[in-house]
């Protein structure tokens, strides 16, 4: 199709908190949806606490549209990575912790290099307003995150 999907899309900061304290923040998925536009709720399944091969259910929301999404974590290396990938859209998302001489460089990524469902491709097209459109938000929104996760790791 002609709507095709970016196969990466990240946002960086720089955060004046050591990467352990950033650390407990990214890593924890049912505090981001106080941080994220748009998880609104992240319930935890199996595993807690949380590591490598949890499993998630995402309650995600966009104005009145509500969607869940099912996830796991694939990747937990305290303190520098956390990745999971969401079953319905085949998308990998990571948190990577970088330490600097300030703090800690955060990096939030959204791998979709391997292609993403024909399910969600669908929805972001017919529902979504387009995949170009839906993936700028969620940019925008990424950046959003990681200026709310440094508000937090800074005041911490």
């Amino acid at each position: 199709m002609t709507d095709s999907h970016a196969p990466v899309i990240e946002a960086s900061i720089d955060i004046a908190a050591p990467p352990e304290q950033v650390w407990a923040i990214v890593s924890d998925p049912r505090a981001m949806g106080g941080f994220s536009d748009q998880v609104l709720r992240t319930i935890v399944r199996g595993t807690d606490p949380v590591g490598k091969g949890t499993r998630t259910l995402n309650i995600n929301r966009r104005g009145a549209l509500v969607w869940p999404t099912r996830a796991k974590v694939i990747d937990f290396d305290p303190p520098r990575r956390y990745a999971y990938r969401v079953k319905d859209n085949a998308a990998i998302w990571t948190f990577d912790l970088e330490p600097t001489a300030t703090g800690t460089r955060l990096t939030h990524r959204r791998d979709a290099s391997a292609g993403l469902t024909d399910v969600s491709l669908t929805l972001q097209r017919k529902v979504l307003g387009g995949v170009a459109p839906f993936e700028a938000e969620m940019e925008q929104g990424m950046a959003r995150t990681l200026e709310r996760v440094k508000q937090a790791a800074e005041a911490a």
